[in-house]
């Protein structure tokens, strides 16, 4: 494939990354690792790959990923108030992850954010909601496999 192929749709794009809080904070990264992905599969979330469309095998960039297009706005839907007798054998405090079975069998982690009384308040919110981030990436490779879009 030749090396001018430009990230967009259908794309395989092997790369290294650092995910940043705009503060500096490292919350996630590669490493020396190479991660692979197509675009559209699911891997990444759309404002990450959108941002990287154009970039190119060899290239380098920070890209700023507003919080609309990153993780979303926390939902204040996704905020419970749970009593307090479900957490036996946990010594609550807020900041605390605790992982819940969902209605799908999957695991889905809350934070305790207050502890009122009897009650506990649960945000399901994603941690990185309402948060701008910083994303640095290397391109290493682009090839274009696919002339379709996926998308759920």
């Amino acid at each position: 494939m030749a090396d001018n192929v430009p990230i967009g749709p259908g794309a395989r794009v092997t790369l290294r990354f650092t995910l940043s809080l705009r503060d500096g904070d490292q919350i996630d990264s590669t490493g020396d690792r190479a991660a692979t992905f197509v675009v559209g599969d699911g891997s990444l979330m759309p404002g990450f790959e959108s941002a990287m469309f154009g970039m190119k095998k060899g290239e380098s960039s920070v890209l700023d990923i507003e919080a609309d297009h990153g993780f979303g706005q926390p939902n204040p839907d996704n905020i419970h108030i749970m009593p307090q007798r479900l957490f036996q054998d946990v010594k609550l405090e807020p900041g605390l992850v605790v992982s819940f079975a969902d209605g799908e069998g999957s695991e889905r982690p809350g934070v305790i954010k207050r502890l009122l009384g009897d009650r506990v308040e649960v945000d399901f919110n994603h941690p990185l909601a309402g948060q701008d981030l910083s994303f640095a990436v290397e391109v290493l490779d682009v090839e274009q496999v696919s002339d379709e879009i996926i998308r759920m």
